[in-house]
């Protein structure tokens, strides 16, 4: 996980001029925006402007950020800047494999000639930005019958990687806590997920759910799929696992989808009453908006209950599919002029 820290000129957050960058970064994309205070309160920051980079066509973090401020249609002064991205910062480093390279936190700020730079968990402010969503900005999975309630919210989605992240309501603001869920040992459910467990364990020590709930996890389970099934693996990359089964045109890649649904049900269900998430349940990450249809069609709602004496307590808390969109931008930037994490 990133820890969260600030480099540059000792001054709280409050004291920034009106606009600076905030910036979500995954293995996949990079979500940059400029940003203000919001005056209404409803969010903490207005999005003034806002891109969306694919990363593997952009050398470095600092290219992106530079050609973002570069096409600014305000010519304004950028002092500041607050990057969510996965990992954790070593030295001048962000350390996390799943992104397409190394980012050095010197060259940003020279790059720029910011002041200022924070580095926050990509999830931690995700979590933070579903304090400002309404109803219409996340797609029921599971609805529940029961008055909402006030407690811990969990988020957690596949995307490059498996992130996870838990929201605790307070005063004067939420906090946050940043999690490596992803990295808990997998737990197979049935005959097929211990054959799965087993295939994966053959060139590994430990099998975490990351291995398998995660876009390089899926294409794992198509391929230990394949390999159970005695049929040669044809698909190459997570996207075209995704696609095929979508479009029911491979039927390892079907198989492959509906046991990514299961796991991550019953993993939903683990980190529920692990963390007491009685707030609800919002599900992120790049791959589940893809397969929506699939996803609600799944054993994903009967493997998230089958918790034993537990399942009634779990039919108190709603799961719901959130668009990624803004949200790690809106975040990082919440966090950062809450001043929680400046030292």
């Amino acid at each position: 996980m990133v820890q969260a820290v600030v480099h540059g000129k000792a001054q709280t957050a409050r004291s920034l001029q009106p606009a600076f960058l905030a910036a979500d970064v995954g293995g996949t994309h990079a979500r940059i925006g400029l940003v203000s205070p919001s005056p209404d309160g409803r969010r903490p920051v207005t999005v003034l402007e806002y891109r969306r980079y694919a990363c593997a066509e952009w050398p470095s973090l600092t290219a992106v950020l530079k050609d973002f401020v570069a096409q600014l249609s305000a010519d304004m002064p950028v002092d500041h800047c607050a990057v969510a991205s996965a990992g954790y910062v070593l030295g001048d480093a962000i350390v996390n494999d799943n992104l397409p390279w190394p980012v050095s936190i010197r060259d940003i700020r020279e790059g720029l000639g910011i002041s200022t730079l924070a580095v926050i968990n990509d999830f931690e402010a995700v979590a933070y930005a579903t304090q400002f969503m309404t109803q219409a900005d996340a797609v029921p999975v599971i609805e529940s019958s029961a008055a909402q309630v006030a407690g811990p919210v969990l988020v957690m989605g596949p995307g490059t990687g498996l992130g996870s992240a838990v929201l605790l309501p307070g005063m004067p603001h939420a906090t946050v806590l940043a999690t490596e869920a992803g990295q808990v040992s997998l737990a197979p459910g049935n005959e097929l997920e211990i054959d799965i467990l087993r295939w994966l364990a053959r060139d590994r020590a430990y099998v975490s759910y990351e291995h398998a709930l995660s876009g390089p996890g899926l294409l794992n389970l198509y391929n230990a799929i394949c390999a159970l099934r005695g049929a040669t693996p044809g698909l190459q990359l997570p996207a075209e696992v995704t696609r095929s089964a979508v479009e029911r045109s491979d039927a390892a890649a079907v198989e492959a989808l509906n046991v990514f649904c299961g796991l991550l049900g019953s993993f939903v269900g683990d980190l529920v009453l692990l963390y007491g998430a009685r707030g609800g349940v919002y599900l992120a990450g790049g791959i589940l908006p893809q397969i929506r249809g699939l996803l609600l069609s799944s054993t994903f709602a009967e493997r998230y209950f089958n918790k034993g004496v537990m399942r009634p307590f779990l039919q108190q808390v709603p799961v719901r599919l959130m668009e990624h969109g803004q949200l790690g931008v809106i975040g990082a930037a919440g966090l950062y002029l809450d001043g929680q994490h400046a030292h």
